[in-house]
């Protein structure tokens, strides 16, 4: 019993040193496994845009590349940037004596690309099944797929242009993630008696030309993003503006400013734009859903007008974010918690050891008629040396 306490101390301290020690040792493993801040990450070639060869399609000369925005459209640089324009190329293809010019423009994330779409294709356009989404206008044919949007000219077009731009949109590079999900706000558009093709999407001023609204009115500054959408109602055509601001305090403060606008009417200090001016002064009405602010114009009598701005609602759905694998702290962390389990597991195992062993003891010795503890026995070797009384 009385080298117990030793025996335990002896036990603590070890555990110890050795929970210290693999502590030390996660600590550097998760320091080495960590990026230094001072060497870049490597960063992969990206992929080349355009075949040489695609379903008999030939390169004619060489491609180009598109490095900035005005490589790419010198006239609508700016609305390729704020679309979030990276790079492109663009070739020319012959098969069979007809000649093909491509334009591949690739954007940062599929909500510019659907802009960049949206931007190009006019109003009228008849619908093609390439890519994602896509139209026609005559020997142009526009497409997008993931973050990629196509224009391409035929000097002739043939019953097998469409299949030769579904083979080209599966040359494209497939892009995944968070860039992969196309704007929310397209989501809150009514459905009903919209007409197909005439949505527009955009992230600034150059993209918003020609809008309902001006430009410095909408408030792109602020994260403001806008889609229109034109609409066939019984009375007349109608226009929806639908701004999505980053919060429902920005929509309540420029719902405020565009009401007072439209209300002023078309004044020098603050003109009306040709879209507010063509519309009936009384169907013009403006509203809020959450972060939206909705606008219809239009020649639609007031009752149409009011009714589609009220299927306007904005839904706050929650996404689930895919959560990214145990990283090397949460490693450590568990790490120690599983070393501290073990010293307590380790103790209480003692603690029930010692009971054991020296209750064992206490119990051997009542039994053969000793005291419980060697403590009260006066056990040592002495010699007798006292004076024979004999002698």
């Amino acid at each position: 019993m009385q080298k117990l306490p030793k025996n335990l101390a002896k036990f603590f301290i070890t555990v110890l040193l050795l929970a210290v020690a693999f502590a030390a040792q996660a600590q550097q493993k998760t320091a080495k496994s960590l990026p230094a801040s001072t060497t870049p990450a490597p960063v992969a070639p990206k992929p080349a845009l355009l075949p040489e060869v695609f379903d008999g399609w030939e390169l004619k000369g060489a491609i180009k590349p598109l490095a900035t925005a005005n490589d790419a459209d010198a006239t609508n640089a700016a609305a390729l940037s704020e679309y979030g324009f990276t790079d492109g190329a663009s070739a020319t293809y012959t098969r069979s004596g007809v000649t093909l010019e491509l334009r591949v423009l690739r954007f940062d994330d599929v909500t510019g690309t659907y802009g960049a779409y949206s931007f190009y294709r006019q109003n009228g356009w008849p619908k093609e099944q390439i890519g994602t989404g896509a139209a026609s206008n005559k020997n142009q044919v526009v497409f997008w797929q993931g973050n990629f949007f196509v224009d391409a000219h035929f000097s002739q077009i043939e019953p097998t242009s469409a299949t030769s731009l579904r083979e080209l949109a599966a040359h494209l590079p497939a892009i995944t993630g968070s860039k992969a999900i196309a704007p929310p706000v397209l989501a809150n558009l009514p459905q009903r008696s919209i007409e197909g093709q005439s949505t527009h999407y955009a992230l600034g001023p150059a993209g918003y030309a020609n809008g309902v609204l001006p430009a410095a009115l909408v408030g792109f500054d602020r994260g403001a993003e806008v889609v229109t959408a034109n609409y066939k109602l019984v009375s007349g055509p109608a226009t929806l503006t639908l701004i999505d601001y980053p919060t429902p305090q920005m929509a309540t403060a420029q719902e405020t400013l565009i009401r007072a606008y439209i209300k002023g009417g078309d004044q020098p200090q603050s003109p009306w734009t040709d879209a507010l001016k063509n519309s009936d002064k009384a169907s013009l009405e403006v509203r809020r859903s959450g972060p939206l602010v909705a606008v219809v114009s239009g020649d639609a009598v007031p009752d149409e007008s009011h009714r589609l701005l009220e299927t306007v609602h904005f839904d706050a759905a929650l996404v689930s974010i895919p959560q990214p694998t145990d990283s090397e702290i949460s490693k450590t962390a568990q790490l120690l918690t599983g070393i501290a389990v073990l010293v307590c597991v380790g103790g209480l195992a003692s603690v029930l050891l010692g009971l054991f062993l020296g209750g064992g003891r206490a119990l051997w010795r009542k039994v053969r008629g000793k005291p419980v503890s060697s403590v009260y026995e006066t056990e040592f070797i002495h010699l007798d040396l006292r004076e024979d009384p004999h002698e």
